[in-house]
């Protein structure tokens, strides 16, 4: 029944890379929305950064293009700009929870090209380490696995 079930599950995600997978897509632009604002200021390197990494994807590449991972991104940061909307984006990251983790694994790698831009910052950490907690991947391994760039000087006391 495993061999069965296997099967199906891999068609299951051919299609979704086909027919475009909200869910995983949601995901990568919330994560990576979330890490943006956490440090108070959106930039557009890191907007640009996030918007390459959700590309790289060749499930999200074949479902989305650029335009619409802009849209996308952009009602993502509108979300995150408050308390309720982190939370709402940290619901569409969680989602993913039970997805194989190789795709875990690479929405919170977006979210970490897109904290280590300037080097990441305390409140980025505290981003990364909510999206590590709904992705249920190992914050430190992967921040570990690739050299992170020294965080620039913190405005917090």
């Amino acid at each position: 029944m495993n061999l069965v079930a296997g099967f199906f599950a891999r068609v299951a995600r051919a299609a979704a890379a086909y027919a475009g997978d909200e869910t995983l897509m949601q995901a990568a632009v919330s994560a990576a929305a979330n890490v943006i604002v956490a440090d108070g200021e959106v930039a557009g390197d890191e907007f640009d950064t996030a918007l390459t990494g959700v590309l790289a994807s060749p499930i999200i590449e074949k479902g989305y293009d650029a335009l619409m991972l802009e849209e996308a991104l952009y009602e993502a940061i509108g979300r995150a700009r408050t308390r309720a909307g982190r939370a709402d984006n940290l619901r569409r990251v969680e989602a993913l929870a039970g997805r194989p983790i190789d795709q875990r694994e690479g929405v919170f790698l977006v979210a970490a090209d897109v904290a280590d831009h300037d080097g990441i910052v305390e409140s980025e950490h505290v981003a990364l380490a909510e999206i590590a907690a709904a992705l249920i991947v190992d914050k430190s391994r992967l921040l570990g696995a690739a050299p992170v760039r020294s965080a620039r000087p913190s405005s917090l006391p």
